[in-house]
């Protein structure tokens, strides 16, 4: 059977398959600097498996695109000793001379 012939979200899902318990290609996924270079090691991946994939059908079809793009961002929230923290801009300081506003409540 042509792997290759397959729709996108199966092929996907073999390659994902595939790498469930592959230790050294997700090491080499881990500690990728960046997306780029970790859609290099999933295209030498899925041409080892026939499976035909393109650049962009990684980063469109999902979890790998969940993957690529966690890889490229930060996320919003992180959860460790079960508090969670938002992540966000620092808050820029007000200007000297400028007046403080007063929360005057709802009431």
């Amino acid at each position: 059977m042509n792997l290759s012939s397959l729709p996108v979200s199966q092929r996907i899902a073999l390659l994902v398959k595939a790498l469930d318990g592959a230790e050294k290609t997700n090491r080499a996924l881990a500690t990728c600097a960046d997306a780029d270079a970790m859609v290099e090691i999933l295209l030498g991946a899925s041409a080892k498996l026939g499976l035909g994939l393109t650049r962009r059908d990684l980063t469109e079809t999902p979890p790998i695109r969940d993957w690529i793009w966690f890889k490229n961002n930060d996320p919003l929230i992180t959860v460790g000793d079960a508090k969670p923290r938002y992540r966000r801009e620092q808050p820029t300081k007000p200007e000297p001379d400028a007046p403080r506003r007063r929360f005057l409540g709802l009431f």
